[in-house]
């Protein structure tokens, strides 16, 4: 029985220190090289005028204007932010499904355009329009 010798063969094994050593160094080089950021950008963006947006058709004889100063003009009369929403409540109460359209100038604060958007939807307007050129 000499020449009869049983191969034994070994369990596979599965080296897992070196295994978790390379996760731990993928990990470390991650947490290293990410830069993490606290602060929040503002993007300095300049509006694109819209070619998409069809035809200027507006039916309606609400208009409301805002200049580049800030100014509002309600059908082309001066108006305050005030009197701006007095007029827009008796017109809602004139005709509730008005149509109101709103012209901003370009350079026109997004901050007073959407205040006048904003004062069209606490009175009851829900059809309302930005022109675009």
């Amino acid at each position: 029985m000499n020449g009869l010798r049983t191969n034994r063969r070994r369990r596979p094994e599965l080296p897992l220190v070196p295994l978790i050593d390379v996760l731990v160094m993928l990990v470390l080089f991650a947490f290293v090289t990410m830069r993490f950021q606290l602060v929040q950008q503002t993007l300095n963006i300049t509006l694109p005028k819209v070619e998409t947006a069809g035809k200027n058709e507006f039916k309606g004889n609400v208009t409301i204007s805002v200049d580049k100063a800030g100014a509002i003009t309600l059908n082309g009369k001066l108006i305050s932010d005030e009197q701006l929403d007095a007029a827009l409540k008796q017109l809602h109460n004139i005709d509730h499904e008005i149509p109101v359209l709103i012209k901003a100038d370009e350079d026109s604060m997004l901050k007073k355009v959407t205040f006048v958007w904003d004062v069209c939807r606490k009175n009851g307007m829900t059809h309302i329009s930005l022109q675009s050129r």
